[in-house]
């Protein structure tokens, strides 16, 4: 897989039916190595080993549903009170972010109200601040780390 920007992180790995897995501490499972899977698992990693969040409060890839349309978020950090801190989009290295990859995660972040939204392709990394009350974003150099 090709390099991201991010320190080295261990990764457990295994090959079955011809693919290689990567294991997500997280879910608790082995998943096929894609690149945006590696990027996620990347992310995975950063939260709990670089920015100290319990594995406890965050979940990934579980469905939602925006105007009837079911869709899947890539990651999500709570708080300890069950409210949702930060909202990772995840994106393949090779896929550039723009102005849509902004617009889908603002699209999830109406129903799901993060406090912080990342939005990353494993070599970018952009962060974001939400300004509920104005209904605008600031952006940031990078998330808080984890404080209870």
């Amino acid at each position: 897989m090709h390099p991201l920007n991010f320190p080295a992180y261990h990764f457990r790995f295994k090959n079955s039916e011809n693919k290689v897995h990567i294991f997500d501490v997280i879910r608790k499972k082995f998943v096929v190595l894609q690149p945006e899977e590696w990027v996620r698992q990347h992310w995975v990693h950063h939260l709990i080993e670089g920015k100290k969040y319990p594995k406890s409060l965050i979940n990934v890839e579980k469905q939602l549903e925006i105007n009837s349309l079911k869709k899947r978020y890539d990651i999500v950090v709570f708080t300890s009170d069950g409210s949702i801190r930060i909202l990772v989009e995840c994106k393949a290295p090779k896929i550039k972010i723009d102005q849509t990859t902004f617009d889908q995660i603002a699209r999830y972040n109406m129903s799901l109200k993060a406090e912080y939204l990342i939005v990353s392709n494993g070599l970018q990394h952009f962060y974001c601040k939400m300004d509920f009350d104005e209904e605008k974003y600031t952006f940031l150099k990078d998330i808080p780390d984890f404080s209870r």
